[in-house]
């Protein structure tokens, strides 16, 4: 094995890290500090601010693996063209240049063809196939929050918008990867799911999927890192990396700086920062997600989904959350409440017995998307650090399974045969 040292390669000799920084603590970082324990690997995370401060709080919290699938599509690139002439589309990209962004939509635009979905589509399967198996391992070893099966209902105010659906359900199923699914006449869904209203005139039930309460779950797994003996620092915000006679150094722009043996870069959206120094040439740009909270008469008994808006509704502590928007800007820009607008002015005829008065938890967080649609998971071109990030829409799906591959590639030093589609030096 080969290593950096004040701009020179050396020779070092390999062998299985003792102890590793990981950097982020939202769902993809703590899972692989929780599996690198599994395996006897001593880990403190560090964080900027705190544990699920970035996109892994408020989004939809589906564990959706029939749904885990590459963004880039034809069907997205024409729809994001007529988007642009629409302020309360799902989809919103800012008009004044930037062209860092537009190169990336540049490049995502070259990876809207089915070959490429095809391809990408095969890259996903064996990971979906294992991401359940992952949480499980969680829940049954010390991480007590729960994850809960149910289906997805996906709604349709008019019964010719499922045609969308149907389409990718069957490449789904074509490319091998199982979902099963039902459809239901709009006047029996309400028996269903009390909250979708009459104006819906077709479901379209997606079973065999869960969903969870992604802070409460990231925070308690956060507790199970801290209960095995990690450390979790917050308020670090990352700087630089550079390698000694101490292992691998991560510096800070305000603090000490932590030594381990390895490290591992899970910071989403702000990924670029770090990782471009270290060979990853696909870039992450952030694609935020806006949520808020609404109380409703009933219980809801399972997510919903409006894909005609790309709203997506989840029980949430006795209550409703609503997800929406693809948001493509800074991922520290301000909170727009014109995008909280759309979403309601969107979800209001399609949703009953819920009190859009009362909407607390306004959040948006940024989702870290790369231009192919698939994640950065795997060793960069310098020895002994490592990404994880880039998960798109699925960093929740797949964020223990990522934890759970990843750590066993650092451990015994060979990539496991579902990452390797997912190299960051690709």
């Amino acid at each position: 094995m080969c290593r950096l040292v004040k701009g020179r390669v050396v020779v070092a000799e390999e062998k299985s890290p003792r102890s590793v920084v990981v950097v982020g603590a939202g769902m993809v970082g703590l899972s692989v500090a929780w599996f690198l324990q599994e395996r006897g690997v001593e880990v403190t995370v560090v964080d900027r601010a705190g544990v699920a401060a970035g996109a892994s709080w408020g989004n939809a919290g589906w564990l959706s693996p029939g749904l885990a699938i590459p963004l880039p599509e034809p069907s997205v690139l024409r729809y994001g063209m007529r988007s642009l002439l629409d302020r309360d589309a799902p989809l919103y990209i800012p008009t004044k240049p930037d062209p860092r962004l537009w190169a990336f939509l540049t490049k995502f635009a070259t990876h809207c063809t089915m070959r490429q979905w095809e391809r990408g589509m095969q890259s996903y399967r064996p990971i979906n196939a294992l991401c359940l198996d992952a949480f499980d391992v969680l829940t049954k070893n010390g991480v007590e929050a729960p994850t809960i099966e149910a289906p997805i209902m996906a709604a349709f105010e008019k019964a010719g918008q499922a045609d969308d659906l149907r389409r990718e359900l069957e490449l789904i199923l074509r490319s091998g990867q199982e979902i099963s699914f039902t459809e239901i006449p709009g006047d029996k869904v309400a028996a269903e799911v009390p909250q979708i209203s009459s104006n819906v005139e077709l479901a379209i039930r997606l079973d065999g999927q869960r969903y969870i309460d992604p802070g409460a779950f990231t925070q308690s797994l956060a507790d199970a890192v801290v209960a095995r003996g990690g450390r979790i620092r917050t308020g670090f915000t990352a700087r630089n990396l550079r390698h000694g006679a101490r292992g691998v150094t991560v510096e800070a722009y305000a603090g000490d700086p932590e030594h381990a043996d390895a490290v591992v870069i899970a910071t989403g959206a702000w990924l670029n920062d770090l990782a471009r120094p270290l060979g990853v040439r696909t870039p992450v740009q952030a694609g935020r997600g806006y949520s808020f909270t609404v109380p409703t008469e009933q219980t809801v008994p399972c997510p919903i989904y409006f894909p005609a808006t790309r709203v997506a509704c989840t029980p949430y502590q006795g209550q409703l959350r609503v997800a929406g928007t693809m948001e493509f800007r800074s991922p520290d820009h301000p909170l727009d409440t014109g995008r909280v607008a759309s979403i309601i002015k969107a979800s209001r005829p399609l949703l009953t017995g819920v009190d859009w008065s009362k909407r607390t938890d306004t959040w948006v967080g940024p989702r870290p998307v790369t231009p192919d649609g698939l994640p950065l998971i795997g060793g960069t071109r310098v020895p002994g650090v490592y990404i994880a990030g880039g998960h798109g829409m699925w960093g929740v799906t797949l964020g223990p399974v990522t934890g759970q591959l990843l750590a066993e590639q650092i451990v015994l030093g060979k990539q496991p045969a579902e990452l390797r589609a997912f190299s960051p030096t690709r």
